[in-house]
């Protein structure tokens, strides 16, 4: 079912990236038309990527399909090209992954590690084991100092202070609810918030003492969750329930629950906090959702299986 309320919309005026797992592709669409004027070709199964903080690069982990992903694909954004395919060797099925100053974390699911590639020096400089199962999606902290990562088999978030390249620092498990994947940072950075798909709950973790604070339900398969730019909203895409849900930060309630059927997954909120677009993998659609009125407006076909998305001004 269609999302598309038909309420107008302002022109945007950055660049929207795709990737299409079933496709392995990459696509680029103009904000202002919601055309795409672009596809490449990726590794096989692109799952998440990461920009990075100059907006001149993507970076996209190929977490692969039939067989064990094992590389990052390097996209340079303005001439639609790939210009590097850097091989990660043992780190099967990269997943999860953030770029901050230079260097690019990512999860690498089978080895039960986190990595680090330094764009500049092309090698990984960085690398630590996690001692969980399941680990799939990261974020880091505002300051860059801690990555926390959801680990969907062993019911664990993982808090990692990132210390130095021969040493990194302490980490902590965090015992979560089920099946914890979605997860995000407030941009004070003093709380991560995690979606457990297994029981359709929401942890808020305290980053001061990495202590569960409060946990709340919130819907069926909460797999993606994301704070407006503000703080003051979170946006959770329910897998289970077909819907986009919108919370209020402060105060821990359901604002709205909007249809967004066909497994929506991820999603992306532009800097301005004007609109989110929100993959539908199993319909080939991402959606664009109004953040003033809470309404979808439009409907744009980018391929089979959307999922990781990226943007640009």
């Amino acid at each position: 079912m269609c999302c598309f309320t038909g309420v107008a919309q302002k022109a945007g005026t950055g660049t929207l990236m795709v990737l299409n797992k079933a496709d392995n592709s990459m696509v680029f669409i103009d904000e202002a038309t919601f055309k795409i004027v672009a596809t490449i070709p990726t590794g096989e199964g692109p799952h998440e990527m990461t920009v990075s903080s100059d907006g001149k690069l993507a970076f996209v982990a190929n977490y692969g399909a039939r067989e064990h992903g094992h590389s990052l694909c390097i996209i340079d954004i303005a001439s639609h090209k790939e210009i590097r395919r850097v091989e990660l060797g043992p780190l099967l099925r990269p997943h999860g992954i953030e770029a901050k100053d230079g260097k690019v974390y990512f999860i690498s699911e089978l080895t039960r590690t986190v990595g680090r590639y330094d764009f500049a020096a092309d090698k990984i400089d960085w690398l630590t084991g996690t001692g969980q199962d399941g680990g799939h999606m990261l974020v880091l902290t505002p300051d860059g100092k801690r990555i926390y990562t959801a680990n969907r088999v062993s019911n664990t978030v993982t808090s990692i202070d990132i210390g130095t390249a021969s040493s990194p620092g302490k980490m902590m498990q965090i015992a979560t609810g089920s099946k914890p994947e979605g997860i995000d940072v407030s941009p004070d950075g003093k709380e991560v918030w995690v979606g457990n798909t297994g029981d359709g709950t929401i942890d808020i973790i305290d980053v001061v003492s990495n202590a569960i604070k409060q946990s709340f339900a919130v819907g069926k398969v909460p797999i993606r969750v994301k704070f407006t730019p503000d703080g003051k909203r979170v946006l959770v895409s329910d897998n289970g329930a077909g819907e986009l849900i919108i919370i209020d930060a402060a105060a821990r309630k359901v604002i709205k629950r909007v249809k967004a059927e066909g497994a929506p997954v991820g999603i992306l909120i532009v800097p301005d906090g004007k609109r989110a677009f929100v993959a539908r993998s199993g319909t080939g659609m991402v959606s664009v959702f109004d953040l003033d009125t809470l309404k979808f407006t439009n409907d744009i076909k980018t391929g089979n299986g959307p999922d990781g998305m990226g943007w640009v001004k």
